[in-house]
């Protein structure tokens, strides 16, 4: 807002009284703009671009977790698209390129050389599809899903020890009300708090469980670090006790094992391929650009989900039928 100054004021004067105003307004053009990507240009891909508000709360969200203050994203995850605090599934899978438009007008986005060059984009997987997704795809209008047959899907409600997901409750429900058979999902951060810890929070904030014929387990996503390095700064042997100390608390508070989505590389790498959890918990594997999960992590004979393309979102499969897909939600 202009102030006018009287006339028999120097123009010198004035002069030196707009300056201030002049950097204000340059100070709030610089504070205007975006320092991460928009959700519609994040890893996974939207199904419904959210709008600008809901952007703004999805990195609200981001801000707020306990995990992000004082941490720094690797150049990759940079890349990637993600935003302090907020990574997920197969983040690192996708590669780092830049999105680009799957079909003209269709608003669904592909995502990194990986999803460009993926054979999977065309490869469709014998068994019971699903998607999996997170803030990045905001308000989801889950029809355009299961008229695509996919019939389940994991959404992501937590991360360390203190972010959630604000878009967790819109997904989550929206799943079931269109059909779906759901789950939640925890992005693991081992440099932070105990595993124990983390699994309480998960439960509090979504992850639980119950036999009601439409809640999948809850997942402990362990992958790659956003970070820093690979393994969190954390030895192979304090890993595994960290994983199972998630798995344990999970467990005790639900009745029910959690599933484990990996990598066979990170897996080798981090926990020097324990085979600790093969016979208690569900292997997710991430793999893409193949037509099957490939070599698995030590002790697990079969994947019960298989993350395999990310084009034009995050793409799954239970690799039998949707009966079997009902017992994870129904027994204990």
């Amino acid at each position: 807002m202009l102030v006018r100054h009287p006339i028999s004021r120097s123009p010198r004067r004035t002069a030196r009284r707009a300056v201030p105003a002049l950097l204000l307004g340059v100070s709030a053009l610089a504070l205007a703009v975006p320092t991460t990507l928009p959700a519609s240009a994040a890893p996974g891909g939207p199904a419904d671009a959210p709008t600008s508000g809901a952007t703004a709360s999805a990195k609200s969200g981001a801000a707020k977790a306990g995990g992000a203050k004082g941490r720094h994203l690797t150049a990759e995850a940079r890349e990637a698209g993600l935003e302090v605090g907020n990574a997920t599934m197969g983040w690192r899978q996708r590669g780092t390129a830049r999105p680009e438009l799957a079909e003209p007008g269709s608003g669904l986005l592909r995502y990194g050389l990986a999803a460009r060059a993926s054979s999977s984009d065309s490869f469709t997987p014998k068994g019971v599809l699903g998607v999996d997704v997170s803030s990045y795809q905001g308000k989801l209008k889950w029809s355009t899903w299961t008229k695509k047959d996919r019939d389940f899907a994991y959404v992501k409600a937590t991360e360390g020890s203190s972010y959630k997901n604000p878009y967790f409750k819109n997904q989550y429900g929206g799943a079931k009300k269109a059909g779906m058979v759901r789950g939640a999902y925890h992005f693991a951060n081992p440099a932070g708090k105990a595993g124990y810890k983390q699994a309480r929070y998960f439960v509090k904030n979504g992850g639980g469980w119950s036999a009601d014929g439409h809640t999948l387990p809850g997942v402990l996503d362990i992958e790659y670090n956003p970070y820093g390095k690979t393994c969190y700064g954390v030895s192979k042997k304090k890993m595994v006790k960290w994983i199972s100390s998630f798995t344990r608390e999970y467990k005790k508070l639900t009745k029910k094992d959690a599933v484990i989505y990996t990598t066979t590389d990170w897996w080798t790498q981090c926990t020097g391929n324990s085979g600790k959890f093969a016979t208690t918990n569900p292997l997710w594997i991430a793999r893409y650009g193949t037509k099957d999960p490939g070599e698995l992590p030590k002790g697990w004979k079969v994947a019960t989900f298989w993350q395999y393309s990310s084009n034009p979102i995050d793409q799954d499969v239970f690799p039998s039928k949707r009966k079997r897909l009902k017992v994870l939600a129904t027994e204990i």
